[in-house]
């Protein structure tokens, strides 16, 4: 909001793990009138029963969902690029298996090419870089900082 003057008609393409951080996001996106385009592997997708919740809340405020396996299809036409991290504690035994699972969903200039002209880059840190390149992540158009900022305020 603070960057784009609004949040109405965004496109938001979250690509990565289906983690409570994208469960958030699918929670509110509807209702603050942003459309929402998941990339998860097979196996890494969002709780069902709030995947259910967030294609209500979409039809309910007329915004759109998607949700693929492809990242370069969750990141068409998109504002927001945002990933977290793919190892949550408690996860590091699954570190191998994960690591292998989410080949080809770091975000990447050519990820970006996909995206709307004006897109930008959120992360809640700490980022890894097989989830985001230096290029993207230090790059004028990551707000990530300015994210972090904001969530001190709010703590």
């Amino acid at each position: 909001q603070e960057h784009f003057g609004g949040l109405q008609g965004l496109t938001i393409a979250w690509i990565g793990d289906g983690n409570n951080v994208l469960q958030s996001f699918m929670t509110s996106a509807a209702k603050l009138g942003m459309h929402l385009q998941i990339a998860t592997p097979r196996g890494f997708e969002p709780d069902l029963r709030i995947t259910k919740i967030t294609e209500q809340n979409s039809k309910e405020y007329g915004t759109k969902l998607l949700l693929t396996t492809d990242p370069l299809e969750a990141a068409d036409s998109a504002n927001v690029l945002v990933t977290d991290t793919w190892i949550s504690m408690g996860q590091e035994e699954e570190k191998k298996e994960r690591l292998k699972a989410f080949q080809g969903y770091q975000i990447t200039m050519q990820t970006a090419k996909s995206a709307a002209s004006n897109w930008t880059f959120l992360h809640c840190l700490p980022r890894k870089p097989e989830e985001v390149d230096d290029e993207v992540f230090y790059s004028p158009r990551s707000l990530v900082f300015q994210e972090a900022e904001n969530r001190k305020w709010t703590i």
